[in-house]
């Protein structure tokens, strides 16, 4: 990794667009210290009690902290996140959508200024769901019409110039600008991870053997889980085709061997986000209303400590929606009926299957195996922190399953464009 980094640094143009994306964002993490008109950190805090774990855990580490910190990114990116996952469920739902994503790139610029829009829709209600829930640890002049326009602009504004600094990323940088942004509010995480980890084996206490050896057990875990993340996010499984040869004129075509890549982690972090959106719903009713309006009932108690991260029925049920989640995901973006007919009017075929229904059934059945292990990966890498928080002296140390998958995804992607600049420039020199 670091010797590509080297080599793109020595090309001038791959320099400047490294230097201006590290230049957006260190603008990126500025914007997470500047406070919101009116919020002061701790009335946020009051509101979101614990943001370690859960929905809100998720959104305060993609923002950097800057959550927490009542900063203008508070929301981050994540509301132009909620927007392309709907845009993409409804693109397979409404038929306008459907033919306007097969128009080609006049097509996707169109969805794309959809998605622009519904982003900023979504950051509003955010924005206001945020201002409402804390508007009790207000100051009183802040708490009418006035505080809730500049709050509630202030944040969406916010979002909206993330979605722009990640465009120019995209534009003129390296990389995916939205994907960057979101694995450096991740990673800003790590020194407050770090101080944690301090504080918890070595603060006041003089350093003892044993917690050496924790510390060394759980770097090494951590070492594990992350080679094991890299191996499952490039692993796949690749279905042979082979395509029959014809005439056309005087000229032969086809008679080459390809093949159709599955990959296991298809689906990315998309199961995880919709099964913790879904756990984490009672707890977030609770935090907005901040429990002064929710009576006082027996039955409200037990729903809330059913869904608790500690519960054995969330573990349980977090897991299946993981499973399920990870099916319904990858049954949108993988048609193995679309892929048989491309197939068959290409004269391609796979070695051993007869074209049409044989072939469409065959590769259902593969992405289904492929699926199963890709579901059950996803599983542990989610339930695996909530398991760590278990053991003794463990607990705010582990980084989340999503965290984890978004940033060995999106550092793998950068690096592999990266290669591909390269590469490119390489023969545009070489032909020149």
């Amino acid at each position: 990794m670091f010797e590509t980094l080297r080599n793109a640094w020595k090309i001038p143009d791959l320099r400047k667009r490294m230097l201006f994306t590290v230049l957006m964002l260190v603008v990126f993490r500025l914007g997470s210290f500047i406070p919101v008109p009116g919020i002061t950190p701790d009335a946020m805090r009051a509101m979101l009690g614990t943001v370690t774990e859960g929905i809100q855990g998720l959104m305060n580490n993609i923002s950097g902290g800057a959550l927490e910190q009542a900063a203008i990114f508070a929301m981050s990116i994540t509301p132009y996140i909620n927007a392309s996952i709907i845009m993409q469920l409804l693109t397979v739902a409404i038929p306008a959508l459907e033919r306007l994503s097969k128009e080609g790139e006049e097509g996707r610029k169109k969805i794309a200024q959809i998605t622009r829009y519904v982003a900023v829709l979504l950051a509003f209600i955010q924005a206001t769901g945020l201002f409402f829930g804390m508007r009790s640890s207000l100051d009183t002049d802040m708490q009418g019409f006035l505080g809730y326009v500049i709050i509630v602009l202030t944040l969406t504004a916010g979002t909206a110039f993330l979605m722009w600094l990640g465009e120019q990323i995209t534009e003129k940088g390296v990389g995916n600008g939205i994907s960057l942004l979101i694995f450096t509010g991740i990673v800003s995480r790590g020194p407050a991870m770090v101080m944690a980890l301090y504080q918890n084996f070595f603060a006041g206490d003089q350093v003892t053997m044993q917690n050496m050896i924790a510390v060394v057990a759980l770097l090494v875990v951590a070492l594990a889980v992350v080679a094991f993340v890299v191996f499952i996010n490039d692993s796949e499984r690749r279905i042979p085709v082979q395509y029959a040869k014809r005439m056309v004129g005087r000229k032969m075509y086809g008679g080459q061997s390809t093949h159709i890549p599955i990959k296991v982690a298809a689906a990315g972090v998309m199961p995880i986000i919709f099964a913790m959106s879904i756990m984490s719903f009672p707890q977030t009713i609770n935090m907005f209303i901040n429990g002064s309006e929710m009576p006082e009932s027996a039955f409200w108690q037990t729903v809330l400590h059913w869904f608790d991260q500690t519960h054995p029925f969330y573990i349980i049920v977090y897991f299946i929606l993981i499973l399920f989640f990870t099916y319904f995901y990858t049954a949108i973006q993988f048609n193995p009926i679309e892929i048989a007919n491309n197939m068959k009017k290409n004269g391609g075929f796979i070695p051993g299957i007869r074209p049409g229904k044989p072939t469409s059934d065959y590769i259902a059945k593969v992405l289904s195996k492929v699926t199963l292990f890709g579901a059950f990966f996803l599983a542990f890498i989610a339930i695996f922190p909530i398991l760590m928080a278990f053991v003794p002296g463990m607990s705010g140390l582990t980084i989340g399953g999503t965290s984890l998958l978004i940033v060995v995804g999106v550092a793998l992607e950068t690096m592999k464009q990266i290669e591909s600049q390269m590469m490119m420039r390489h023969y545009k020199g070489f032909l020149e």
